[in-house]
């Protein structure tokens, strides 16, 4: 457990989805159909993340949280369930208006999942896309209900049209969505507990509807929360930049562009590193590694600091897991 750990990428096609995966990222997509997303780490029952190369070559992040926990989590090994899922998505298509609950209502609103903070690092957006997060203020449950009932809720969302080197973090109890044309980087904890309030009255082609968690949903919103701006990052950039995006008790996110070489890994906690913009190659102890844009690795806590080299100037999300 002493080099970086990358894991095949899980591809998801989903009805919002597009072809980005494949065209800005580099993902191999297997079918024609619309993907959604590309889960990085996972060690969730959806899909538990498979190591892709390397002497742990087709062991899985379940089997290491087994064996290596400590290893892997230093002071956090006290975790039974590997604490964060990175994805990737392109969100062609608007997702559903939705909210997650927090690890106390989890349990009775969606059994068998925990709590679901979230940040969302932007990568592409189509100029008019939307992003929403959080409510306008003075909106509160009879407002959302009427809302909801008249197929209006998008007046009763903050929104704003993002930009490339956006971040939004979404606490537990946010009422979010993407709007159709964003292409983006999301750092969550490990769940899947997604409550929908509204899905633009979408159909599939059978003409069924998804199905909403409207009492649910509602009884996990945060109402005091209010609105969710973005933090800003210059984007693109050639400079040399380093900023905190994301400070909170799940995970910390920094963004880090360079075009020198600079150290990572060494601290005793796990990291996860997702590359932007750029290339590089770095060494470990188990030898060169190259980075290239849509690519993930997981750092374990008991790597030793390693060298990264920038071939262009690379831009990556740095995301640690604290105590």
């Amino acid at each position: 457990m002493d080099y970086p750990i990358r894991f095949t990428p899980f591809l998801r096609p989903m009805v919002w989805g597009g072809r980005r995966l494949a065209d800005a990222l580099g993902k191999s997509l297997p079918t024609a159909e619309p993907y959604g997303e590309s889960w990085e780490i996972s060690d969730h029952p959806v899909h538990d993340s498979v190591v892709a190369s390397g002497p742990l070559k087709g062991r899985t992040l379940r089997d290491l949280m087994a064996s290596e926990r400590t290893a892997l989590l230093g002071p956090s090994a006290n975790q039974a369930v590997f604490p964060l899922l990175v994805k990737f998505l392109d969100a062609c298509d608007r997702l559903s208006v939705q909210v997650h609950p927090d690890d106390d209502k989890a349990p009775r609103l969606w059994p068998g999942e925990g709590g679901k903070t979230e940040a969302w690092f932007v990568l592409a957006a189509a100029r008019g896309s939307h992003i929403y997060a959080g409510l306008q203020p003075g909106v509160g449950e009879r407002e959302l209900r009427a809302a909801l009932q008249a197929g209006t809720v998008s007046r009763c969302l903050h929104q704003f049209e993002p930009r490339a080197g956006d971040c939004v973090f979404l606490p537990a109890g946010t009422v979010h969505a993407v709007g159709g044309g964003v292409l983006l980087v999301e750092v969550q904890q490990t769940s899947d507990a997604t409550l929908r309030l509204f899905d633009w009255n979408r159909r599939d082609a059978q003409g069924k509807a998804r199905t909403l968690h409207i009492e649910e949903g509602l009884a996990c919103i945060k109402w005091d929360s209010g609105p969710v701006e973005p933090v800003r990052v210059p984007w693109p950039a050639n400079t040399r930049h380093r900023q905190v995006l994301v400070h909170c008790p799940f995970f910390e996110l920094d963004f880090i562009r360079d075009g020198a070489s600079f150290a990572i890994g060494g601290r005793g906690h796990a990291q996860i590193l997702s590359v932007l913009a750029g290339s590089a190659r770095l060494t470990s102890p188990a030898g060169e590694e190259s980075l290239a844009v849509g690519r993930t690795w997981l750092l374990p806590a008991a790597m030793p600091t390693i060298e990264v080299r920038p071939i262009s100037a690379l831009a990556i999300l740095l995301c640690t897991v604290p105590v």
